[in-house]
This record gives C-alpha cells, sequence and structure tokens, in this order.
C-alpha cells in the first residue's frame, strides 16, 4: 500500500446547520428527509459528523438501518452499499424490518422511563385514546388460570383502568431482574424503584394487548392476501405498537431534559418492487398516521433517495407529510479546493472531472485504488493515473450499470407484456407512440432498442433534462424513464 493522506469527512456547514437546528426542537410539526444521489455523503455525514453530538446532554438519538440485514451489500458485513437502487439487492424480510424499527423506539421509551418523563397511567391513557384493550386485558388476566372467559354482562363489568391495574400488577410480579437491571440504580429510593418497575410493566402490558389484537386480524390478512385486495385499515394496524412508542416519546420530550430524535437510514423508494415498496410504507407510515393527527411528533428523519411530497400525496393523501431536504454533493470548483493538493494532482483532477465529475463516492474509491498496489497485479506494465480510471470505469460498468440495465429492461419487457393484454390504462400511453402497439413476437429485442433509442436521447441531451422548465412532465410518461429512476440508473432531481 502507498503511503498517502488519511481521507477525512469533509464537513458541510449550511447542511449540517439545517439538520442540527431542526434537531434543536424537542416536538416538530413535521419529519425530516434527507435525499439525494447515491455516493454523495448523506448517511456518512449524519454518522460520523453529527451522530455522536445528537446523543449528548438531553437528546436521545434512535438509529435503525434498514439494509442492515443484507450481508452482501452492507459495511457491518465487511461490504460495501451498494451504487444501484437497494431495489437491485435482495430484499429483507419485512419482520426483520418491523422488528428493527420496533426495537429502537421500545429503548428509547424505556431511557424515558427511566428518567421518569413516562408513567404507567400515560401509557394506559395513550392505548386507550386509540384502542379498546377490555377484552385483550381480560383474555390476559384469564390466560394463567386455564378458565374460560366469563361473559359480560352489566352485573359483573369490570371497568378497563381496574382491569388495567390488576393486569399491571400481575406482570410487575413477573419481570425478572434482567428486565429491571437497565433501569434500577442501587442510588434510588424504594418508591422511585416502585415506580419504575410498574412502568416497565405497563410498556410490556401494552405491547402484549397490541400484539393479541393484532392475532386477531390474522385470518382477514391472510384472506386479503389470497385475494390480492388491500385495506388501508388492516395496513396502518400493522404499525399500532411503533405509533403508541412514537406519541408516547412525543409527550414525554422536554426541552433540555429529554428530547428524541429517531433517525432511519437506507430507506429505498421503489413503487414497482413490492418489497421495497413496503419498506418504505413500515417506516413512514407511524409518522404519516401519527404526525399528520397530533402535528406533535418526535424529531425523525428517515434518509430516502428521492421520495417527494407528491409521492407521499399518493401514498398517505397527505402533502406536507415532511420536510425535504435535498443533498447533491459538491460541484467540482468546490470538490477541487479540497481535493486538489491534498488528495489529487491537478492535471489528475483534470482527469477525474472530465471522466466522472465530483462525486464523493467516487473520489474516495478511486483515491482508494490510488494508494493500493493491487491494479498493478492486473496490469503489466507500469500504471499511470489514467490506467487506475480506466480500470474504475470498467468495474463501474460490470458490477454496476450492465446489471442494473439489465434490470432496467426486464421492467420494459414486463410493461410492454401489460400493454398487450391490456393491464396499462390509455392514459399512461397518450405519449410514446411506439408502447401503444408492441410487437406480438420478440419483446425483449424490441423493448432493448426501446431502451437504447431513450438512452441516445439523454446523451444527446448531455443528461441533463429541464422538464419543469419546459412544461414536458411527459418525459415521465415514457416508461424507459420510469425504468431508469427505479434502478438508479437515471436521478430525478427538482
Amino acid at each position: 500500500m502507498v503511503k498517502g493522506k488519511a481521507w477525512r469527512i469533509i464537513p458541510r456547514p449550511l447542511l449540517e446547520t439545517v439538520l442540527n437546528n431542526h434537531v434543536q426542537h424537542h416536538r416538530v410539526p413535521q419529519p425530516l428527509m434527507l435525499h439525494g444521489p447515491r455516493g454523495v455523503g448523506k448517511t456518512t455525514l449524519i454518522l460520523e459528523r453529527l451522530f455522536e453530538r445528537w446523543n449528548s446532554g438531553p437528546h436521545v438519538t434512535g438509529y435503525v438501518d434498514f439494509a442492515e440485514s443484507i450481508e452482501d451489500y452492507h459495511p457491518k458485513h465487511g461490504q460495501s452499499y451498494p451504487w444501484i437502487s437497494w431495489t437491485t439487492c435482495p430484499p429483507p424480510k419485512l419482520v426483520t424490518l418491523k422488528d428493527q424499527l420496533e426495537n429502537c423506539l421500545e429503548s428509547m421509551t424505556q431511557r424515558a422511563i427511566k428518567l421518569g418523563t413516562i408513567s404507567s397511567h400515560q401509557i394506559f391513557t395513550i392505548l386507550t385514546k386509540w384502542h379498546s384493550p377490555t377484552t385483550a386485558l381480560s383474555q390476559i388476566l384469564n390466560k394463567d388460570s386455564g378458565s374460560r372467559m366469563p361473559v359480560r354482562t352489566k352485573k359483573n363489568r369490570v371497568s378497563t383502568s381496574n382491569l388495567w391495574d390488576s393486569a399491571v400488577f400481575k406482570l410487575s410480579s413477573g419481570l425478572c431482574e434482567q428486565e429491571l437491571d437497565w433501569a434500577l440504580d442501587k442510588s434510588i429510593t424504594v418508591e422511585e424503584g416502585s415506580y419504575y418497575k410498574e412502568a416497565m410493566a405497563a410498556l410490556k402490558l401494552a405491547k402484549e394487548v397490541i400484539r393479541i389484537q393484532e392475532k386477531w386480524r390474522e385470518n382477514a390478512v391472510r384472506d386479503l392476501n389470497n385475494r390480492g385486495g388491500f385495506s388501508r385499515s388492516l395496513a396502518n394496524s400493522a404499525t399500532d405498537w411503533p405509533c403508541l412508542l412514537l406519541e408516547l416519546l412525543s409527550l414525554a420530550a422536554e426541552m433540555d431534559y429529554f428530547q428524541t430524535l429517531s433517525k432511519y437510514g437506507c430507506i429505498a423508494t421503489s413503487h414497482f418492487h413490492n418489497c421495497w415498496n413496503s419498506v418504505v410504507k413500515v417506516s413512514l407510515t407511524p409518522f404519516a398516521t401519527y404526525g399528520t393527527a397530533m402535528a406533535r411528533l418526535a424529531a425523525s428523519r428517515p434518509i430516502a433517495q428521492a421520495y417527494y411530497s407528491y409521492r407521499a400525496f399518493m401514498d398517505f393523501g397527505f402533502p406536507d407529510i415532511f420536510i425535504s431536504r435535498e443533498m447533491f454533493g459538491w460541484t467540482p470548483a468546490e470538490a477541487k479546493m479540497h481535493m486538489v493538493g491534498d488528495y489529487f494532482s491537478q492535471s489528475e483532477w483534470d482527469v477525474i472531472v472530465e471522466v466522472f465529475g465530483p462525486n464523493p463516492r467516487h473520489l474516495f474509491e478511486v483515491y482508494a485504488l490510488k494508494l493500493s498496489n493491487d491494479y498493478q497485479k492486473v496490469m503489466n506494465y507500469k500504471s499511470t493515473f489514467e490506467d487506475i480510471v480506466d480500470l474504475y470505469l470498467a468495474y463501474l460498468q460490470v458490477n454496476v450499470v450492465n446489471p442494473a440495465m439489465d434490470k432496467a429492461l426486464l421492467l420494459l419487457e414486463k410493461f410492454a407484456i401489460d400493454v398487450q393484454s391490456g393491464k396499462v390504462s390509455k392514459d399512461r400511453l397518450r405519449f410514446g407512440a411506439p408502447w401503444r402497439h408492441p410487437p406480438k413476437t420478440d419483446i425483449q429485442s424490441w423493448a432493448k432498442i426501446q431502451l437504447i433509442d431513450f438512452v441516445q436521447s439523454l446523451v444527446s441531451a448531455e443528461f441533463g433534462v429541464n422538464y419543469f422548465a419546459d412544461y414536458s412532465l411527459e418525459f415521465f410518461d415514457d416508461p424507459a424513464t420510469i425504468a431508469l429512476l427505479e434502478k438508479n440508473v437515471y436521478l430525478a432531481v427538482r
């Protein structure tokens, strides 16, 4: 390995100020979503520059990486993030994603209990506000007795609050020391210890109530899946527990004492890939449901690729569900100021700008390749910097661009087949004459011709189309546009 200057995370003062200002509020009306092209440093900025500060003093920050379970494309497993859309990767299990989200919010809620800002009474109040727990509580109380639930009449009816107190008392006696070690300190009084224990039992009880109600819906969900239908109420019920935790955290937030922030990374936005589409819904539904109803959401920050407000309106029926902030990396002049002299010479920089521009991830990977001697094992002669760039471009072509283009082509083939079978409405075929009458045979070759024609048009336009200024939104009626956007080969920006 050739010795060189260690790579450093370069500050982004303006963007950092925007994010820090958002975090300073203990409650915000909308979550903030930071998005932009791949490789510009969105996750790096937050994890390397801001995350530690957001976990100091009164700030409690939870971080969920929804891509962590994808072992072939995550740094935790010794790999690197994919260059192209996450939809090209094997999708994670929705159960895993849901568990990640819930575990993060539960740990933050337990921290609030330890600080004394969440009580058993608050948990009961919020639970009964959105749910009717009476039957579930009765089932919990009668679970160990083995007897059938008695038929409730006016004479033997017990109030919900009494059922709650009985169930909390029952669970409190069953809590083990491991469940209380994090909360109980030797320096606290007996009274404080019983307060924490009761709140912990109440949190556990509320989760059990939600789980019981979820089981009641299992047959309805199974029947809906078999019929291929959709129910918004059933879909929203999948996030009942995260929504309840979010409301607890929001009500518990106090300035300069307990300020919460939830940050979610690696949310892909694919509206043709069912599982990744569900990732977006699982991630955003708690914020949509609770944020629009209450407008007092604990500060949260999903990170996504290009999820605009018009898309949120289509998914959730509310256009201002989040604050959108875009991050596009450096301009060539900005990158030159940081790179030339420390990492690249002027002649090397001229090659970089001409070939692939100032994308931070490109710069980092080329610099790492420059310091490595591995590339010389491939070359039989002394390599120049141009050879390094050529080798890197060949790597991107084989491992990134070609697989993504193949997947985009599959989307076009499917679209052509759907047009033939009448599954595509005429409204989507107002522009782009070839797609109205695709051939009945050799669809693969025909779709490939359409994709090549589209790419050649982009090359002629130097990969820049100002469809807003030209009022040419029919640009998105071409299925090739959607396919390339879907696989992240082409990025739409405002």
